[in-house]
């Protein structure tokens, strides 16, 4: 299997090293990763498909059997009759301009989902969908989305919610990092799946979690715990206070935030 990304990481826009843990792991299960790379031409041919990727201005040919292409996504918005009621898309995104009750400039028309602004992620709309019914009833529907997680599933799975380390720096927010391999697991160990890390960042001054990234198995289920701590403003402390069960998967998450403060148990276990 080859990916060809043709930006300069695996994962634009996620996190750096959870971009580099997940390349190098794929590299080992034998995917080739092209990265700043480019697909210039292609052609099927009697044993499969035939693509010339360009990578710093040189042609490679790759053979391949079966050609996924994933190029982004844009909204779709045809045939809605939105010309009808004066409602014009952003003529750059091909999104549908909302306020802040999901309301277009058609009043008693509302649009959520993928086709007003924020991630295209189905749990973003439903959660949208409800908030759009409880204001509709008079009541005050809400989505945060500082809170919003996004899964990759790959093997091993890949997860975030909140801020990356690109991201805090760009808004010159001072912040703590603390992470914790899962090669220092109980359970990923019984597993055999060791692969990965839990990291989190947290502001500097109030210890206010700001985002949680993670690589390793049943990662978009365990991200649901730091999506529920950023939802109701808590911190690393918070986190690092909570008992989990052991053996699981989610003490990597108690051990990353005792980390924040280098107070983390087991981590020593991995020198």
């Amino acid at each position: 299997m080859t990916i060809v990304e043709l930006m300069p990481q695996l994962l634009p826009g996620w996190d750096e090293q959870a971009a580099r843990v997940l390349t190098r792991i794929l590299t080992r299960q034998g995917i080739s990763i092209l990265t700043a790379a480019g697909v210039k031409g292609m052609s099927a041919r009697d044993d499969g498909v035939r693509l010339i990727v360009t990578k710093e201005g040189v042609d490679n040919e790759v053979i391949a059997d079966r050609v996924l292409v994933a190029v982004g996504r844009r909204p779709y918005t045809d045939g809605l009759g939105l010309d009808t009621i004066d409602i014009a898309v952003d003529l750059k995104t091909g999104r549908i301009p909302v306020n802040q009750k999901f309301m277009t400039v058609c009043d008693g028309v509302y649009a959520i989902g993928d086709c007003i602004p924020g991630p295209m992620l189905a749990h973003k709309a439903f959660d949208e969908g409800v908030a759009v019914v409880e204001i509709i009833a008079g009541k005050a529907g809400h989505v945060n989305y500082n809170a919003i997680p996004a899964v990759v599933y790959s093997s091993p799975e890949v997860a975030f919610v909140g801020a990356t380390e690109q991201i805090l720096k760009q808004r010159g927010t001072a912040y703590v990092t603390g992470s914790f391999p899962y090669k220092a697991n109980g359970r990923a160990l019984t597993m055999d799946m060791t692969d990965g890390f839990v990291k989190i960042l947290s502001h500097m001054s109030t210890d206010a979690v700001l985002g949680v990234h993670i690589v390793g198995p049943s990662a978009s289920e365990i991200i649901a715990e730091a999506v529920s701590v950023m939802e109701f403003g808590g911190s690393s402390e918070d986190i690092a206070r909570t008992m989990h069960a052991h053996p699981t998967l989610s003490e990597a998450v108690k051990e990353a935030a005792l980390d924040v403060d280098k107070r983390s148990i087991h981590k020593l276990y991995t020198k």
